[in-house]
């Protein structure tokens, strides 16, 4: 049924127990998945000196150490599980766009997510990234409280 699964995270234990659920259903699927970490940029500010342009560097690169160690994690549990897994992480300011833009570029057939909100109005108010994942892709999305 499932072939290849995309498991986006943010590193919250939530995003991992949604991990969890992806790789149990890959292993009963005998299917493969796919890690994505989207890190917001910084916004682009004009720099007066050049010590500006090294805290932007250094919290990028906090930024994308962090991403690495998410989508390590999902590694480590894909391979206890004997599940093939690939990862990758993307800057943009719109995470649910690149979980869209991902899952149809690597072919997924299924999307395993966390969500925060625990109520549809608290949803819809907040304009979670989830939500409009819901709404911006034809795949099957799966939410995990």
């Amino acid at each position: 049924m499932f072939k290849h699964i995309l498991l986006p995270t943010d590193g919250s234990e939530l995003s991992m127990r949604a991990v969890d659920m992806g790789i149990d259903i890959a292993v009963k699927y005998g299917a493969s998945v796919f890690a994505i970490h989207a890190i917001k940029p910084l916004p682009a500010v004009r720099h007066v000196s050049d010590s500006l342009v090294l805290k932007e560097d250094e919290k990028t690169q906090k930024a994308t150490r962090q991403a690495v160690s998410y989508l390590e994690e999902v590694h480590r549990r894909a391979e206890a599980a004997k599940v093939a897994c690939r990862s990758a992480y993307e800057f943009d300011t719109r995470p649910y766009m690149v979980i869209a833009s991902v899952a149809r570029s690597e072919k997924c057939d299924l999307i395993v997510i966390g969500t925060h909100i625990e109520t549809g109005m608290d949803r819809l108010l907040s304009g979670s990234q989830t939500a409009k994942l819901l709404v911006s892709t034809g795949i099957p999305v799966l939410v995990c409280r």
